[in-house]
């Protein structure tokens, strides 16, 4: 065994561990606290770690997992909803401000069209990783200016695709720059329909073999295989491994095993993706820097003013409230992490020479770092906005918090009735069932049902239970759905827990594991006996009504006790 590899990881692992919380803590997020790991760990810093181009290897696998779990979060339905603001104002503003900064990076850096293009396109993208983060703790998802940055990473993510297959373009030297745009947006148009054919007639019914017949741990080995082989494919052809996770990820985003997928790479994917900004940290040359630090920080200071300047009025332009677009252009003014994955990949294609390569590094990772403070400003114009503005207090409130799902767990006979109930009052759910065949029947009808194991919270935040309006538990073992209830309170304890119980004994149970309320079937059972056989024998209704309130009073008022 090479022991001084283990001893890297646990170093690095070590910084994490120290790192994160204390920047959490401070609330600068976890993406600048390994960032900062690397930079002290690296050679710039303490140089504990000098080098490390083993670990960068494996870090890479972050960044495909992260691509891979972006592709699922791609689906037509998603992009369809938002239409407008993704295809409308994410396209300008990549096209834009990717524009604008070519040019710029054109004349004064004096690089070649084709390489200018590749800076420049990169520089337009967002880190949808820290965004998405922030947004989450902050619980703005819904908001205006929430779902605006949402709508715009989503075509910045859609970018990565043709921005990966043209750096690998522009690597062969006998395309012209005209070639390799039209072999970029070719290879695109063949991915949507391989990802298309593969999803009908392959995948699905692999997903529902594996399923059926094998082991969860199959399950998450499947999983496993699917992004990788496909990153290994996507390599092996001359393209990136990071396009090939994504082409993963979009063959399963319309799956009804999206969610448990989602669950099985999440863990995978926190832990090196953290290790990927790590090595970003570590690869900073800090004397880079150190030489020319106010030329670089102005650097920095210009491109996130280029990306607010062209990003408010366009928010504005498609009717994003007028203090929302000034949130929208701050929280989307840095540099993201898939512009250090194209430059990294420019660099070991020889694209880039090494000061070039640094100076871009420094540029993006300070955005990052200026990120947490930026989103705070972004936040405070948006309550201010809404303290001042009436109109939106009072009305736009209601449609964003309309707009989030029901979660439903459990979608046999009862939990289908629930959904049924929600369908006639318009109100949108989600369901989550372990039962494949009862998913494969209610999604082949079209009803939003997916495949999970729903005492694991990791199934749960990917059905998006951290944004959802409430959660009814309608699971017919009691030990599971008493599971289920913990899980939700422990790791959600803000949403709504709606369960059933069999009696007053069970429904006490699950009020002691945090549901919100919950229903006995034993006394609406025997309501609705008392009801029709009362009314059989000539009893008033509204006398039968105020006994059974006070019966359901007395009897659910006994479970607080």
């Amino acid at each position: 065994m090479n022991i001084e590899y283990l001893t890297d990881i646990i170093i690095l692992l070590a910084a994490a561990v120290i790192a994160v919380p204390l920047f959490q803590s401070l609330g600068l997020g976890a993406i600048p606290g390994f960032l900062v790991a690397g930079v002290v760990l690296g050679p710039s810093g303490l140089g504990y770690i000098e080098d490390f181009d083993e670990i960068a290897h494996l870090a890479e696998l972050g960044v495909v997992l992260l691509l891979f779990v972006i592709g699922i979060e791609i689906n037509p339905g998603r992009l369809w909803k938002m239409k407008d603001l993704v295809l409308g104002l994410g396209s300008l503003q990549v096209l834009i401000t990717g524009g604008v900064t070519t040019i710029a990076v054109h004349e004064l850096l004096g690089t070649s069209w084709e390489i200018s293009l590749l800076i420049g396109s990169a520089l337009a993208l967002s880190s949808t990783a820290f965004v998405l983060q922030l947004l989450t703790e902050r619980k703005a998802l819904s908001t205006e200016y929430g779902k605006t940055s949402v709508a715009v990473l989503l075509l910045q993510d859609l970018a990565v695709v043709p921005l990966l297959a043209f750096v690998s373009l522009i690597a062969a030297p006998e395309l012209t720059f005209a070639e390799d745009i039209f072999y970029a947006l070719a290879e695109a148009l063949v991915i949507l329909v391989l990802i298309i054919v593969t999803t009908r007639y392959i995948l699905n019914p692999l997903l529902n073999m594996l399923v059926r017949f094998g082991s969860p741990e199959i399950f998450t080995a499947s999983a496993l295989l699917l992004v990788l082989g496909s990153a290994l494919a996507m390599e092996n052809i001359g393209l990136s491994m990071a396009m090939g996770a994504f082409i993963a990820g979009l063959l399963i985003a319309d799956s009804s095993y999206r969610h448990q997928i989602i669950a099985e790479i999440q863990p995978f994917r926190g832990l090196l993706l953290g290790l990927f900004f790590m090595t970003m940290g570590m690869s900073l040359n800090l004397g880079r820097f150190l030489e020319n630090p106010l030329e670089l920080i102005a650097m920095v200071i210009a491109l996130m003013a280029v990306k607010f300047i062209v990003l408010w009025p366009l928010s504005f332009l498609f009717g994003v409230g007028g203090k929302a677009s000034i949130s929208v252009s701050l929280l989307l003014a840095q540099g993201g992490e898939f512009a250090l994955v194209l430059f990294a990949l420019a660099k070991g294609l020889g694209l880039l020479d090494a000061i070039l390569f640094q100076h871009l590094l420094i540029v993006v990772l300070l955005s990052m770092l200026a990120t947490p403070a930026l989103e705070k400003f972004a936040y405070w114009v948006f309550l201010a906005s809404r303290k001042t503005t009436t109109s939106i207090h009072d009305v736009g409130s209601r449609p964003e918090q309309d707009s989030r799902a029901v979660i439903l767990v459990g979608f046999g006979r009862m939990g289908r009735r629930v959904g049924s109930i929600m369908e006639l009052m318009k109100v949108s759910y989600v369901a989550i069932d372990s039962d494949v065949s009862i998913v494969e029947r209610e999604h082949a009808e079209g009803k939003s049902v997916y495949f999970g194991d729903a005492q694991r919270h990791e199934v749960l935040r990917a059905a998006g239970v951290a944004d959802a309006l409430l959660v009814i538990v309608s699971i017919d073992g009691f030990e599971v759905t008493e599971r289920v209830v913990s899980t939700l309170h422990s790791a959600f304890p803000g949403v709504p827990v709606f369960a059933r119980g069999h009696d007053l004994v069970k429904c006490r149970e699950l009020k002691a594991q945090g549901a919100h309320f919950t229903v006995s079937e034993t006394l609406e059972a025997s309501a609705e006996l008392a009801r029709a056989a009362l009314l059989h024998i000539g009893a008033e209704d509204p006398k039968i009504e105020l006994a059974l309130e006070r019966f359901r009073n007395d009897y659910y008022g006994r479970i607080n006790r």
